[in-house]
């Protein structure tokens, strides 16, 4: 099961080393509750001595309630917003499009983490720089062809790719457009089914066997689970129903091997990114730095993570060479 903290709100104790400075306020805006990252986030912002509170807000994957978020936050007179995820960051810095909009924050420092893809999702425009001035972030993703190659070194006779996504979640709907184009320019078939054709909010999670099962009908020989807040938060019903089909599933989301019944993952520590993001948090706030002068922080390292029970049950392992560096769970 994976862990979920739904906190409505976290205090920084401040350091004695910096109680005689003003303390900042950090509102936190996150897609379902204080996970690994922004346990990550918080820890760096108390190490760090910086007198800072961190409120938390859970949107619990509605994403009605953001409206309201910015509104608080405004009232606060908050110094800085941190966002989780695509539909929060969208749903409160908006697109560049939406640069001087006041439905957005588009006035007050802000730092997004977990965003799969602040480009395509017109978050942000290069890594550079955000191309807002009150705008950046981080990235934590490896590049989805490492993903597939991956794949490939896994089961060498890899031709067919499996996806389940949220309709409902943007970057979800991205990461299929985006498997779709690299399925053509390195030679895999790709089936992509969305979880709940008929939701207009959270799917119904009783769907995904049926979707999982239809994959294995339409013959994929892997299964690919990412960029999706609702997929990862019910990873242990898809990573279940996966194995029951004898399906292998690789994921960005370390938690999805440590935690339910995937078979790998490349991923960044959840936790390191949410230092990352206070890194950048800790430069604009700290040292002045504007956002929209800093580039997009980037996650550097990452690890494998292989489940060897899941292993032995689909008897598909990793080649030598991966499990030499990888960490194996048993």
């Amino acid at each position: 099961m994976i862990r979920k903290f739904l906190l409505i709100f976290n205090l920084i104790v401040v350091s004695a080393s910096s109680a005689d400075a003003a303390e900042k306020l950090i509102y936190g805006v996150f897609w379902e509750g204080c996970e690994h990252g922004c346990e990550g986030f918080i820890e760096a912002i108390k190490v760090s001595g910086f007198p800072a509170r961190v409120i938390v807000r859970d949107a619990e994957q509605n994403k009605l309630k953001l409206p309201g978020f910015i509104e608080e936050a405004r009232r606060m007179k908050a110094d800085l917003m941190l966002t989780y995820g695509t539909s929060v960051t969208l749903g409160i810095a908006g697109r560049l499009e939406n640069t001087g909009d006041k439905q957005f924050i588009t006035e007050m420092p802000l730092v997004f983490m977990y965003v799969s893809d602040p480009f395509g999702s017109g978050i942000a425009r290069s890594f550079e720089k955000s191309g807002r001035n009150n705008v950046t972030g981080t990235f934590n993703r490896v590049p989805e062809a490492v993903n597939i190659r991956t794949i490939q070194t896994i089961k060498p006779d890899f031709k067919h790719l499996g996806m389940i996504y949220n309709g409902n979640e943007n970057n979800s709907v991205i990461k299929v457009k985006e498997m779709s184009e690299l399925s053509h320019e390195m030679g895999f078939l790709l089936t992509a089914l969305k979880v709940d054709p008929d939701s207009v909010g959270v799917p119904d999670p009783q769907l995904i066997p049926e979707r999982v099962r239809e994959l294995a009908k339409a013959g994929v020989d892997f299964i690919y689970l990412g960029s999706s807040s609702f997929l990862r938060l019910n990873a242990d019903v898809f990573t279940s129903a996966a194995v029951e089909s004898g399906l292998p599933i690789l994921s960005p989301y370390e938690e999805v091997v440590r935690e339910s019944e995937a078979l790998v993952s490349i991923a960044a520590r959840a936790k390191d990114v949410g230092r990352v993001a206070a890194d950048q948090v800790l430069r604009i706030l700290r040292d002045g730095a504007t956002p929209g002068e800093l580039p997009i922080a980037r996650v550097t390292e990452f690890a494998y993570v292989v489940n060897m029970a899941v292993a032995r049950k689909l008897n598909t392992f990793p080649p030598i060479d991966i499990l030499q560096v990888a960490e194996t769970l048993d």
